[in-house]
């Protein structure tokens, strides 16, 4: 598939063919870049996100509840997603599972309000949707149900509003044109982070977070913008497998190779994970010294080539040989690899054009509904 990669410079994102994954991480508390890799399933063409997504964080789940990571009376699960993935329709499809989902959602998004109590006396149906809740338009906000003012070490101050029992207005289009019935009306808490400042210097934009749960106290409302933050870890752990590990040197022909090359960086990032406690800090000059257990993966797989010979390999050692002859020359080769063509992602009710009939052009500046 044509896969989306980010640029340093401004305008410099480009589309280039690869295999997406899906990747599901367990995140610490603290002050590190470490994280738990869990699960990595790959995207075909054509797969819808949010299904796959809630099918791998279901396996998952039932994986942590056999192995006994997780009883009942547990506090919940909390699946922190970005803004790429649809959260109140996780939230929708796990609903039967221990999980509480928070994403972050677009500035653009408009949701909607509980709809109010009919008036005496009024005919016809009752109301699904109460006023609109526009991100862009703060005269619809209305007072926050919670406010948190706070000092971040690396944002400075921060303010944290949060408003209850919002949802978005769902229509029988794209994901659910097959749904049964009258569409569900799926609640939750918004909570906008604005901060001073980015470490990058950046300006800062405010953050907007949806919460599958309603009536959250404050503490929650605390927890959640922070363990929002905690979501970026993931991004450490991708550059370190891409830039550190290799995982996209090698030029791999099949998806079954990129299956088996992805999950072998992961055994062998969990094995720099597992030596956290183990390795010594082998530090260049230029950097700060550090306690064992706050140690970087790149500096633990430092490190690591003065653990690895101590350790006991169930492989045995290698016989000398030599390598075989190989094709002869000029001969052909009858096995050629196999190609693969670039799918991209187009809408299947997508229509050509008629050159017979004219027209009308789009609004340039669309409104997102719901």
């Amino acid at each position: 598939m044509l896969c989306h990669t980010y640029g340093r410079g401004k305008d410099q994102h480009i589309m280039v063919p690869g295999w997406p994954y899906s990747v599901v991480v367990a995140l610490e508390t603290g002050r590190h870049s470490w994280t738990a890799p869990l699960d990595a399933v790959r995207l075909a063409p054509g797969d819808d996100a949010a299904s796959v997504t809630a099918r791998q964080i279901r396996d998952v789940v039932d994986r942590l509840i056999r192995a006994g990571q997780w009883h009942p009376g547990d506090p919940e699960i909390l699946l922190v997603a970005d803004a790429g993935y649809d959260g109140p329709r996780l939230a929708h499809m796990l609903a039967d599972l221990p999980i509480i989902v928070l994403v972050r959602m677009r500035s653009d998004r408009v949701l909607r309000r509980p709809a109010p109590a009919p008036s005496p006396g009024t005919m016809g149906r009752p109301r699904r949707h109460g006023d609109e809740f526009a991100f862009g338009d703060p005269d619809t906000w209305g007072e926050p149900d919670i406010t948190i003012e706070t000092t971040t070490r690396l944002y400075g101050p921060a303010l944290i509003r949060a408003w209850d029992r919002l949802h978005p207005r769902l229509t029988h289009r794209i994901a659910w044109a097959g749904h049964d019935g009258n569409l569900p009306i799926l609640e939750g808490t918004v909570i906008r982070l604005q901060v001073e400042r980015l470490p990058s210097g950046a300006i800062p934009k405010p953050v907007w977070l949806w919460h599958s749960h309603t009536s959250l106290p404050h503490t929650e409302v605390d927890l959640a913008w922070q363990a929002f933050l905690r979501r970026f870890d993931i991004e450490h752990t991708f550059r370190m497998l891409k830039q550190t590990l290799g995982w996209t040197t090698p030029k791999l022909r099949s998806p079954d190779a990129a299956d088996r090359w992805t999950w072998l960086l992961l055994t062998a990032y969990t094995q720099l994970r597992l030596a956290r406690e183990l390795t010594a800090d082998l530090r260049r000059p230029w950097e700060k010294p550090r306690p064992s257990q706050r140690l970087s993966p790149s500096r633990i797989r430092r490190g690591f080539r003065n653990l690895r010979p101590q350790l006991a390999s169930p492989a045995r050692v290698p016989k000398p040989s030599r390598p075989g002859p190989g094709r002869p020359a000029g001969t052909p080769n009858h096995q050629p690899a196999p190609h693969h063509d670039v799918h991209t992602v187009t809408s299947p009710n997508r229509q050509k054009p008629s050159h017979n009939k004219k027209t009308k052009p789009s609004n340039p500046q669309p409104r997102k509904p719901g």
